[in-house]
């Protein structure tokens, strides 16, 4: 049998195809991993200080193209076009779009001192003005 190629015995095809499918699985999660993170979506609830010291807050899924849109007045009936320059006081990131409009929902009803106790991530000071608020009586919740 001359020029005939050896033939590999069992042991050595096996070690190869061994080796072969660790790589090949570690690629694959490394792959799998990245499109993962890369089809994440981000959303981002912000607040901005406007130049007449109103607060403005809202949602995104772009927060740097949001900003420039709010400074440049692209959007003419935007509460922040006439009250330019604005400055981002506050983001916070999320995960998940309705737990992101959610919690843009429940900061828009909050008061000034509470805003700005989440601006200075004071979350005593903003339990603190939640307790003054409501009264709760056994199920039922009393605003003062």
């Amino acid at each position: 049998m001359d020029g005939a190629k050896p033939r590999r015995c069992h042991a050595e095809f096996i070690e190869a195809s061994s080796s072969l499918k660790k790589y090949f699985l570690l690629f694959f999660m490394e792959s799998a991993l990245f499109m993962y993170l890369y089809s994440m979506k981000t959303y981002f609830v912000y607040m901005l200080r406007c130049s007449d010291n109103s607060y403005y807050v809202g949602v995104t899924n772009n927060i740097e193209r949001r900003i420039k849109e709010h400074e440049s007045g692209f959007h003419a009936n935007c509460y922040t076009f006439k009250r330019r320059p604005i400055t981002l006081v506050w983001f916070e990131r999320f995960a998940n779009i309705k737990q992101a409009i959610d919690f843009e929902k429940q900061i828009k009803g909050w008061s000034r001192k509470k805003k700005e106790a989440l601006i200075n991530d004071d979350w005593n000071k903003i339990i603190e003005l939640s307790n003054e608020k409501n009264i709760v009586i056994g199920y039922y919740s009393v605003k003062k």
